[in-house]
């Protein structure tokens, strides 16, 4: 890490802090910030807060975090500012896992209804779709040289699970629809603690590899040619980096649902502060802008002192993309 960011990683480590205790105040009752942090430090019992609140928030900050870090990855990646985490098809791999549970009785006559007994079962097959598609995504680029042919096929393989989806839905009925529609707003409300616990290791595997891979993603801003000549294996770092991103992405997305923007945008919005390519300093600023967004963008969410909440997706894209937007614009280029 830079010495001269310091300051700026101080000020978002305060907004994060901020942000946090403001995300777990609001929402249809008020709680004040005393009462929090009595909860926190185990001087008051607030069920709402230990189990509600608390899981939301800490969902927030992973999930903001992570696909942060996924979409710098692909973006490092693939050289490319308009990539993000699900350009492998990972998202479509997952939406088709769950489109096999939800609206699956509608085509196959009733094979898949007794697995929506359980929560688990959307999470686990939104995990085997993500996996399915990486795997395939994996087989193919093995075979493949250029990393621009990879984002490709990746694109090729969203849009066949995109038209198997497209195929179940006109089978299924207005209930499964809904209920299809619904998964696909995404939720950071749903998650126990045994669930977040579970999420968090995944997530944990993730991050580590990113941190292993941070010499090579440096090295790969310069060119593959260039990588080569110092003697990184091109391969072997590329996989790493795919994988880290499908753990993180798929994860993701199998527990919280599909989130719209994070991805794509957290990474430009935090070069607009951190102008640097040196990923020790990137990696560590978009975790903290993708967490500190993610909370901003729940917090509305909440529709403070209502009893609604509106879906989560809907909220990163409405307040994110104007601002991402207004960067551009005021910076007349976009920083890569």
């Amino acid at each position: 890490m830079e010495k001269k960011y310091t300051y700026p990683f101080l000020i978002l480590i305060a907004l994060l802090v901020i942000c946090f205790f403001v995300n777990i105040s609001l929402g249809s009752v008020s709680i004040p910030t005393k009462e929090i942090f009595n909860s926190l430090i185990g001087k008051a019992d607030n069920y709402i807060i230990q189990n509600y609140r608390l899981p939301k928030a800490f969902t927030a900050i992973l999930v903001g975090s992570g696909l942060g870090i996924s979409g710098l990855l692909m973006q490092t990646l693939f050289r490319n500012p308009l990539a993000g985490p699900f350009v492998l098809g990972i998202s479509s791999g997952a939406g088709l896992g769950v489109a096999l549970v939800i609206l699956g009785s509608g085509f196959f006559g009733g094979v898949f209804t007794t697995l929506l007994i359980s929560k688990w079962s959307v999470v686990i097959a939104a995990s085997l779709g993500s996996f399915l598609v990486l795997l395939a995504v994996m087989i193919v680029s093995s075979r493949v040289r250029d990393t621009m042919a990879i984002l490709i096929i990746g694109l090729m393989f969203g849009s066949i699970t995109a038209a198997v989806v497209s195929v179940l839905s006109y089978f299924s009925s207005a209930e499964q629809l809904q209920q299809y529609v619904f998964w696909g707003f995404g939720s950071l409300g749903n998650l126990s603690w045994s669930e977040l616990f579970i999420f968090f290791l995944i997530y944990l595997t993730g991050v580590l590899m990113t941190i292993v891979s941070i010499k090579g993603l440096n090295t790969l801003l310069l060119g593959e040619n260039y990588a080569k000549s110092m003697g990184l294996n091109l391969k072997r770092s590329r996989l790493v980096i795919i994988i880290a991103t499908s753990l993180l992405a798929g994860t993701i997305t199998a527990f919280a649902g599909p989130i719209a923007f994070i991805g794509l945008a957290i990474p430009h919005m935090t070069r607009q502060i951190f102008h640097t390519s040196n990923h020790k300093t990137l990696l560590p600023a978009v975790f903290l802008f993708g967490a500190i967004v993610m909370l901003i963008c729940d917090s509305i969410a909440q529709l403070p002192t209502s009893d609604y909440t509106l879906p989560i997706n809907a909220i990163t894209s409405l307040v994110g993309a104007p601002v991402v937007i207004w960067l551009l614009v005021r910076k007349r280029k976009m920083l890569f």
